[in-house]
């Protein structure tokens, strides 16, 4: 079992900026992706940004240049820099970890205000 704890979430102002933590406890593999999905009321659940263990990234289009992933692979965490953020980044941002098995957080409300 691995459990997944977020914080940092909150409201913000467009153009305003949040960080988003994510540590994972438990049953850790070293070799794993960990990341950060969200989900806006009406829509699907859908990729922000993941890293590999090996610190390798991915983004969705949508958050390219303006949101930034890291982690600390000693303390198990990862980050979400978000920058500029827009009213439509508004959603619950859910962590992911992902090994043999995925676990989700339990979700943090991010809204931005126009």
């Amino acid at each position: 079992q691995v459990q997944l704890v977020e914080s940092g979430g909150g409201l913000v102002q467009a153009g305003g900026s949040l960080r988003l933590s994510c540590a994972a406890s438990g049953d850790i593999f070293s070799i794993n992706v960990m990341g950060w999905y969200r989900q806006a009321p009406g829509k699907q659940r859908a990729l922000v940004a993941t890293i590999t263990s090996g610190s390798m990234t991915t983004y969705a289009d949508s958050v390219k240049g303006r949101f930034t992933i890291s982690r600390d692979n000693a303390a198990n965490t990862i980050y979400l820099q978000m920058n500029s953020l827009k009213p439509e980044d508004t959603a619950v941002y859910y962590c992911l970890y992902r090994s043999s098995t995925a676990y989700w957080g339990q979700g943090t409300q991010v809204t931005v205000s126009s």
